[in-house]
């Protein structure tokens, strides 16, 4: 991660966080609009982890310009996480991310999970962006 003073997420927003929820995901195009899309997301201390298959519009946004907000939201109850990630090409890493993913956000159906992991993921160009937050909004 590059070296600057990064947000601290509070106890809250990680307990907040480690629930299942869908991360929405806001990128600069190359025209320079807003595009938003949902994503899974993993939490390794403060900093947000995504994943995508390669090739999709907001991972090719993040390539081309790494800033990011992410906003994950229960109701008026949110957390919103900005700054700038860093893209992690490893596909050891990518495909390690991802599966953890699947087994978050299926648990109650682990079958699925290892199925989603066996039978799309490990065929998938995958790359995970790291966020170490700059700036940390919450309303919990």
């Amino acid at each position: 991660m590059p070296d600057r003073s990064p947000a601290a997420l509070s106890p809250e927003a990680r307990a907040f966080l480690a629930a299942e929820r869908f991360a929405v995901v806001a990128t600069v195009g190359a025209d320079g609009m807003p595009h938003q899309a949902v994503a899974w997301y993993a939490l390794e201390g403060d900093v947000v982890v995504l994943n995508s298959a390669d090739g999709r519009r907001w991972p090719a946004d993040l390539r081309r310009d790494p800033r990011v907000s992410v906003m994950v939201e229960d109701g008026y109850r949110y957390v919103g996480v900005s700054g700038t990630v860093e893209v992690d090409d490893d596909q050891e890493r990518a495909q390690a991310d991802i599966a953890a993913m699947a087994r978050r956000y299926h648990a109650g159906e682990p079958e699925h999970a290892e199925s989603l992991i066996r039978d799309r993921f490990r065929r998938q160009h995958r790359v995970s962006f790291r966020l170490l937050p700059d700036a940390v909004q919450q309303d919990l």
